[in-house]
């Protein structure tokens, strides 16, 4: 993922805490809901990026993820 992408996963994660705090100084459940449901899914692209990111960093030093088992 380029660094794009993981400012929008920062972006969403931030939408969504907005809204997960609208709901709850409102009593909406629903935005709650709806907007923990988007920082989760902000929080795993994220996360997805970084992993992604590691990997490629161990395919750039020829690290082929079998070191500690042989």
């Amino acid at each position: 993922m380029s660094v794009f992408d993981k400012a929008k996963a920062k972006a969403e994660q931030l939408l969504g805490r907005a809204e997960e705090l609208y709901g709850q100084t409102h009593g909406d459940a629903a935005a709650t809901l709806d907007g923990e449901a988007r920082r989760l899914e902000g929080e795993v692209e994220e996360e997805d990026a970084e992993r992604e990111e590691a990997a490629e960093e161990a395919r750039r030093h020829g690290d082929d993820g079998l070191a500690g088992s042989r």
